[in-house]
């Protein structure tokens, strides 16, 4: 700004507000910057080019990108993918849910971390991702088994409580004021129509498998089985092809106090307890160097 303009502009600021003195500070203005809002202009061109393709498409969830890509449930399942590895898989009487816990500090109690939780008495969730959303996912799973039983004095059979729950989720990816759950979810049961085992999304999809991984190590779990799991498990089988399956996910040995071992059957579901659970990983062969 010249001399002049400064001169002009602190006239209006001290109160000599005539006409006279406005029109003078803003021919000016226009004669410093004829072009006032170029550079602002070319300024938001170069700030634009420089973001991303998606750029504006992820501040709400329910803007679909050009190419068809809701960003906020993406940026969900990457936080599945930050989570630790978890993985379920079939035997001939049930289904056997594996979990490693991430325990960052010998200060912390590793039962006081939560990855798996009993639903009702023939179904079990194992966690990855944000554990604090899993907890109102599994509240709710909790709610909706024991109004099944009430109304119709029978257990939920699992894939009718899958189905309840991903269409939960799904509702968070539709509506403006809320967003996706940061956390995918392995159901395993046991029903009148046979053994399950299901994996769901931040999404709201969910697909049945024979044995299936989530969380940071899932690519790896998921070839492992691929190569060794087969129909008509034992128990032990199952649990030793688990262990090893998140073992190969860590590329390490297992920490004894960090692995966690459910089963569901026709007993119902339990949690191994800790001297159990170590004499199921003294079965692996060591590994490798």
């Amino acid at each position: 700004m010249s001399l002049g303009v400064r001169r002009v502009w602190v006239r209006v600021q001290m109160g000599w507000r005539n006409q006279q003195y406005v029109s003078a500070f803003v021919r000016g203005f226009i004669l410093v910057n004829p072009h006032p809002h170029k550079a602002s202009i070319e300024r938001n061109y170069e700030s634009e080019d420089m973001q991303p393709s998606g750029r504006g498409y992820d501040h709400g969830i329910t803007t679909f990108s050009p190419d068809g890509r809701l960003f906020q449930v993406e940026y969900a399942r990457e936080s599945v993918k930050r989570g630790t590895t978890t993985a379920g898989l079939k035997f001939r009487d049930g289904v056997v849910l594996v979990c490693d816990k991430r325990i960052v500090s010998r200060l912390i109690i590793p039962e006081s971390i939560e990855k798996m939780f009993k639903v009702d008495g023939h179904i079990g969730i194992a966690t990855s991702g944000l554990v604090a959303d899993a907890r109102q996912l599994v509240a709710r799973a909790r709610v909706d088994a024991q109004v099944n039983r009430i109304t119709y004095a029978a257990k939920v059979p699992v894939d009718v409580l899958v189905k309840k729950l991903c269409d939960f989720k799904q509702s968070f990816t539709q509506y403006g004021g809320s967003r996706p759950f940061g956390t995918a979810l392995l159901i395993g049961g046991v029903d009148d129509n046979g053994i399950h085992l299901y994996e769901t999304d931040p999404s709201g999809a969910y697909q049945s498998y024979h044995a299936g991984a989530i969380g940071s190590g899932r690519n790896t779990v998921i070839e492992y089985f691929e190569s060794n799991w087969k129909d008509g498990l034992t128990l032990n089988a199952a649990m030793k092809l688990g262990l090893e399956a998140l073992r190969s996910a860590n590329d390490t040995e297992l920490n004894r106090e960090a692995v966690e071992v459910t089963v569901v059957d026709g007993d119902g579901y339990r949690v191994l307890d800790r001297s159990e659970v170590n004499k199921q990983i003294d079965r692996l062969k060591p590994l490798e160097d």
